[in-house]
């Protein structure tokens, strides 16, 4: 996993330690640094501030004779790193929930992102974690375009034992969305995952019904699903998304094939939400909380 963007790291770190801290030194490793994070999908903004962070810091810095240079080198690289990787609102998804619970309410989550992200998949993993927490859920076939979509979480329902609420294709998704709401409330059910149509960020109309179902539902929280190996077309993604009906959190999926790692670095960076999961396998329980310090730890292994 990442294993292009370790290597990267790893260069990095050996030329700035065997180099004098000089802005005339340091200039052309750090170019080179940039381009080697850019074909890791990392994004050029993200990229760009990295390095003129790592530059700053590191520039006249003094080593004393008995310091470990590269330590000194790799504690600058990791709060860099820290500081592109962490947002201003933290998202407890747990102590909502619990919150929710305490007043008798449902926690609603909506999910939103393209077709082929792993967004159904996903939404069954997040179910089985909430309900291994000790909350029950019930989840919305809101994407009523896609042949074999309702489906197709159906399929994930019966598998885990959930009730799904769902209509036929064609009908509002927004009216699924607040047919399953009204039955969490009725039946004491603490979580409503709701799953939308996948839909190009690009397509306006598409992007407008969306807006509508959020409206009408008023989610707890809106999740966008990024597929980690889309690279810098993830960021982009992202940043649309949030521009058209605002996003609270991302969901990266697939990063157990993701030999890059750009994207986790990028889309929080981008969007300023945390990335809430990550995708790590095809199973149901293959979902682990994201943690940006073990993130930043792995990758400078």
């Amino acid at each position: 996993m990442f294993d292009r963007l370790k290597s990267g790291f790893k260069t990095l770190v050996t030329k700035v330690t065997t180099t004098e801290l000089k802005a005339e030194n340091l200039s052309p490793i750090l170019s080179d640094f940039k381009m080697t994070l850019a074909e890791n999908d990392v994004a050029f903004p993200v990229a760009d501030r990295i390095c003129e962070e790592l530059q700053k810091r590191l520039v006249g810095m003094q080593v004393k004779r008995m310091e470990d240079r590269k330590k000194i080198v790799e504690e600058n690289l990791r709060q860099v790193l820290l500081e592109v990787m962490l947002t201003n609102n933290k998202i407890d998804l747990l102590k909502k929930a619990e919150e929710k619970r305490k007043k008798g309410e449902p926690l609603v989550l909506l999910f939103v992102g393209i077709n082929g992200t792993g967004k159904t998949t996903t939404i069954a993993k997040v179910a089985l974690f909430l309900r291994e927490k000790g909350y029950s859920v019930v989840l919305a076939g809101s994407d009523t375009y896609r042949a074999g979509s309702i489906e197709q979480l159906e399929e994930h329902a019966k598998r885990l034992g959930m009730r799904i609420i769902k209509h036929n294709y064609g009908a509002d998704p927004a009216a699924v969305a607040y047919d399953a709401i009204s039955h969490a409330k009725a039946h004491g059910v603490n979580v409503v995952l709701i799953d939308t149509a996948g839909r190009m960020q690009t397509n306006q109309n598409l992007m407008n019904e969306l807006a509508k179902v959020k409206r009408v539902v008023s989610p707890d929280l809106t999740i966008l699903t990024v597929d980690s190996l889309i690279g810098n077309d993830a960021v982009m993604q992202a940043e649309e998304f949030h521009k058209a009906i605002g996003i609270d959190a991302t969901i990266l999926t697939k990063v157990d094939a993701d030999v890059k790692g750009g994207s986790a670095l990028s889309v929080t960076y981008v969007t300023q939400k945390p990335i809430l999961f990550i995708g790590v396998g095809q199973a149901y329980k293959d979902l682990e909380p994201f943690n940006p310090e073990k993130f930043v730890k792995m990758i400078l292994r």
